[in-house]
Formats: structure tokens, sequence, C-alpha cells
């Protein structure tokens, strides 16, 4: 539950407006979006977990996930996610047990790592934060603070490679000072994804319990 807690907060998106927003973080993040935009599909693996001494991370887990415009399906901590652009189906591994929902794109607490490009434009201010050289690669990192005093978020820190734009890390700290890290370790543009990869196939799950909620 914690780690399905801690994406929400990540992928949603705030009703309230950015202002006076810092110039070159705008365009870092104005590039990294339209990046992701021109994509008909990608595909990440990525390690998730809370950051501890040495920037180590403990509890370290592994997910993955393929986009598709709004559909997406997404892997992690026991759970299969399939968002099919109509329905979003939940299976959790434990129990067996996968939860039908309808999927409303407007609809901001919408669960959807498609928001991983958008959710700097309602509900933050951001300012760049510096530039970081690891190995031969540049990476520039933006800081995201909800202008919501009622966010749980306290800070976000959006690490973006500099020559291609894409999402190398991010970082979210609460309000308690925990820190949560995401690093991608595999990205895959326009990767081949057929549209039922997107919808529960409840035939490969043998003794699921479907639970609709719709």
């Amino acid at each position: 539950m914690m780690k399905r807690t801690i994406l929400s907060i990540l992928f949603s998106s705030s009703v309230l407006f950015s202002f006076g927003q810092d110039k070159k973080a705008e365009s870092i993040l104005d590039q990294m979006s339209q990046k992701y935009q021109k994509l008909n599909t990608f595909s990440a693996s990525f390690t998730y977990g809370v950051e501890g001494a040495n920037s180590s991370l403990t509890q370290a887990f592994k997910g993955n996930v393929t986009v598709k415009g709004l559909k997406f399906k997404l892997k992690m901590a026991g759970q299969e996610i399939f968002n099919n652009g109509k329905e979003i189906f939940t299976y959790v591994k434990e129990t067996n047990e996968v939860n039908i929902t309808d999927f409303n794109p407007n609809n901001d607490s919408d669960f959807s790592p498609t928001k991983i490009y958008s959710i700097y434009k309602k509900g933050y201010k951001y300012v760049f934060k510096e530039e970081q050289k690891v190995g031969s690669q540049f990476y520039e990192v933006v800081e995201l603070s909800p202008t919501s005093a009622k966010s749980n978020v306290n800070k976000v820190q959006i690490t973006v490679n500099k020559k291609d734009k894409t999402v190398k890390s991010w970082k979210i700290w609460d309000k308690a000072g925990k820190k949560t890290v995401f690093k991608v370790e595999d990205f895959v543009p326009n990767v081949a994804a057929a549209d039922n990869v997107f919808t529960f196939d409840a035939k490969k799950y043998p003794g699921v319990e479907v639970v609709d909620l719709r």
C-alpha cells in the first residue's frame, strides 16, 4: 500500500496554478515533456525505494512500465496495473485478486504513470538546482515544490538527461523528511505494444477472483 500511495502522489497533479517560475527549469521540463509526448509508446524498467545513508536505497524494489498514449501496464511490488483507456485493472498477486474500475482521464486522482511528464504544469513551483556529470553523461536537476500547504509532499527533484531529455531519476521528500527515489535503469522508446497488452486477461491468472467495482 505504501508503494502505491507514493506513486499516486508522484503521478497525480494538483488543481492549483503555478506562478513565478524559474525560466531555465521551465525550459528543461518543457523539453522533457515534449520528448515523451512525441513518442508513440515507451517502456522503462526502474528501481525504487527509500534512500538512506550514503544515497543507498533501503527496501529497494524493481518495477517496469509500458505506456501507449493514455494506456499503460505497470508491474511493481506484487501488483500489476493495466489501463486500456476505459478500465483500470489492479491485480494483486498475494491474494490472486483483480479489481476493475472505470478510468476517467479528466480525473486528477486517477493513478496514471502517463503524468510523469506533465505533473509540473499544475500545483508546483520549480527551480533549476544543478548540473551533474555521471560518467560521460550530463544531467540537469530541477526541484519542484507544491504550492498547496495541504500536500503530503515537501519537494520533488527530477533529474533529466541533458542530451536526450529523458528522465533518469526522481526523488520525493515527504513532510516527515523521508526520501523515496525512483531510478530508471532502462528506457526503450517506441517499443512494440499491441492494445491487448493493456487489458487484464483472466485466462493467464488461473483461479483469479474478479471484483468489478464499475
